[in-house]
């Protein structure tokens, strides 16, 4: 998963999705060398490879101190030398080639052209990969204790009726609204105007971030009771079982209600990364109450928060292979063969993945988004070749 996240700024131009592929890399990363979960829990086992990255430097200090021990003095003494005139001629070239211009024309052939932001960039990324380095290898070397199903779990405090009323309530109140949402889809944008005054496309941007805020919250809400409620009985165990799949079902037709509210909200006012974003994580929230029936079914959550982790991280490979920029120009086109208004800035402040959705567009009109998203490209080095790009250059 971490080369995958990692090659996608190899294919795809936009810049945004690939920070947010860089920061999952480093989440598989660092779940990749603790290996199986640890007693530490998951937050720990996130950020292993950054803290053992800091921890690793008084480790890799002594193993070159152990290494500098075996070496005879002479062998010491010939790679102090080369240090110590490396460092002289870094220093003196510079300044006798400033102070005189005919030394300096002779040094030109011998001397590159450094940019000092260039180097210290460099610099920076020679640090950074190379504590990443020694923090995965310290992490393989001492690996964290691991977990287990039994063991080092609190004690369950919550009895039935302490968490079964907070939780019943919510499953009524749920699908009461789930009626009515219901009554509102098949009523259709005039029984919609009649109930709320709004059009149809009013009342999906009204209700969508308040949905998302009431699938998280509840979302929450399971998890804690799935921790803390007590499963001594068999009673218990089915009480649990029963509200819990109750409230996750309901939660899942909410997160479908939402999911087409913003469908209609998109087609009513355009497409947008913003726009498109919030529904792939209604999507994978949506996977996420999937998840959670398995883990209430089985009364086991042990193996829970990596799987949310891991498919948060497919859906983000999965929307890159998408090619979110291009679907978003198309989704656009569509609305405009259809009559509807296309914001051509908005598409030109895009990356070069778009351009095969552009192609679509007619004359003027094709050239001058083109030519807009072109004029953003910064030339390429091989380190950072990038295929959307070279395609857009030719």
């Amino acid at each position: 998963m971490l080369l995958a996240l990692l090659a996608v700024g190899t294919f795809r131009a936009a810049g945004w999705l690939f920070t947010l592929c860089v920061v999952a890399a480093c989440v598989a990363g660092s779940l990749a060398v603790v290996g199986r979960r640890s007693v530490h829990g998951v937050l720990y086992d996130v950020i292993a490879w950054p803290l053992a990255s800091l921890s690793s430097v008084p480790w890799v200090y002594a193993g070159a101190k152990q290494m500098r021990g075996g070496k005879s003095r002479r062998e010491q003494g010939v790679v102090l030398s080369v240090v110590v005139t490396v460092a002289l001629l870094a220093v003196f070239i510079p300044l006798l080639g400033g102070a005189d211009a005919t030394f300096a024309k002779l040094l030109e052939p011998l001397t590159p052209e450094i940019a000092t932001d260039r180097v210290v960039q460099k610099i920076v990324l020679f640090v950074v990969v190379g504590l990443a380095a020694v923090g995965a290898l310290y992490v393989l070397a001492g690996p964290p204790q691991p977990a287990t199903e039994s063991g080092n779990e609190p004690v369950r405090t919550l009895r039935r009726l302490e968490w079964a009323l907070p939780v019943s309530a919510l499953t009524v109140l749920f699908a009461v609204f789930v009626g009515a949402q219901f009554v509102a889809l098949f009523g259709g944008d005039d029984y919609v105007q009649r109930t709320a005054g709004l059009t149809y496309a009013e009342y999906a941007r009204t209700g969508f971030w308040q949905l998302s805020l009431v699938t998280i919250l509840t979302l929450a809400v399971i998890l804690v009771v799935l921790r803390w409620a007590g499963q001594e009985s068999a009673a218990d165990r089915l009480w649990l079982r029963v509200l819990l799949s109750a409230v996750s079902v309901l939660s899942l037709v909410i997160v479908a209600s939402a999911l087409g509210r913003m469908w209609t909200y998109q087609q009513a006012y355009g497409f947008t990364l913003l726009r498109l974003l919030v529904e792939v994580c209604e999507l994978w929230l949506g996977l996420v109450y999937l998840l959670v029936l398995a883990a209430v079914f089985s009364l086991r959550r042990m193996w829970l928060p990596r799987a949310v982790i891991g498919t948060a991280m497919a859906t983000l490979l999965a929307l890159a292979v998408l090619n979110p920029e291009r679907l978003i120009a198309d989704q656009n086109i569509d609305r405009w063969e259809r009559g509807k208004p296309l914001d051509t800035s908005y598409l030109s402040e895009l990356s070069t993945d778009i351009l095969p959705a552009i192609d679509r567009l007619p004359e003027p009109m094709r050239t001058q988004v083109r030519e807009r998203v072109r004029a953003q490209l910064d030339a390429d080095t091989w380190q950072s070749w990038n295929l959307s790009r070279a395609d857009a250059a030719r």
